[in-house]
């Protein structure tokens, strides 16, 4: 994240090795009241639905978030490459958070995120953002009349 913040110039808060992730959420979103931000990105990679105490952790992080600004969206990042362990993956983080949307990527190659609309129809989360490569141009709103179009050609 780091990285990425430093090439399109967007300020980006790191916790202490090992600090608490509700902390790191909690300083983040003082930052972005401070500096007037309209947008906070809080990015908690690596959770593992598998984990039940990471599911705990991401409620907190929730909780912290909406006590210091009003929180929009909770958007799940899926694999397109990923089978129905996405669809567990999807049923889980919804059950600790409230998801409102769906970002969907590696749509770069033949991966066509067919778990995705499995988990929008059985759990009604939209796709909202696909991915289709590692490039600043590469994330998209999903517009769904293009990717029939993409994947009927």
């Amino acid at each position: 994240m780091a990285t990425w913040g430093k090439r399109i110039g967007v300020e980006v808060i790191t916790g202490r090795e090992n600090a608490e992730p509700a902390s790191v959420a909690f300083d983040s979103v003082k930052r972005a009241v401070e500096i007037g931000s309209r947008y906070l990105i809080v990015d908690t990679a690596g959770r593992l639905h598998n984990k039940s105490d990471l599911m705990a952790e991401l409620g907190k992080v929730k909780r912290v978030i909406e006590k210091g600004a009003p929180l929009a969206e909770v958007l799940l990042v899926i694999d397109g490459t990923t089978g129905q362990n996405g669809m567990a993956q999807a049923k889980i983080f919804s059950e600790a958070v409230e998801v409102t949307g769906l970002i969907v990527t590696k749509l770069d190659g033949s991966a066509r995120g067919g778990i995705a609309f499995a988990i929008e129809n059985a759990l009604d989360i939209p796709i909202k953002f696909i991915g289709t490569g590692e490039g600043q141009g590469d994330f998209a709103a999903f517009e769904p009349d293009s990717y029939i179009d993409g994947l009927l050609a």
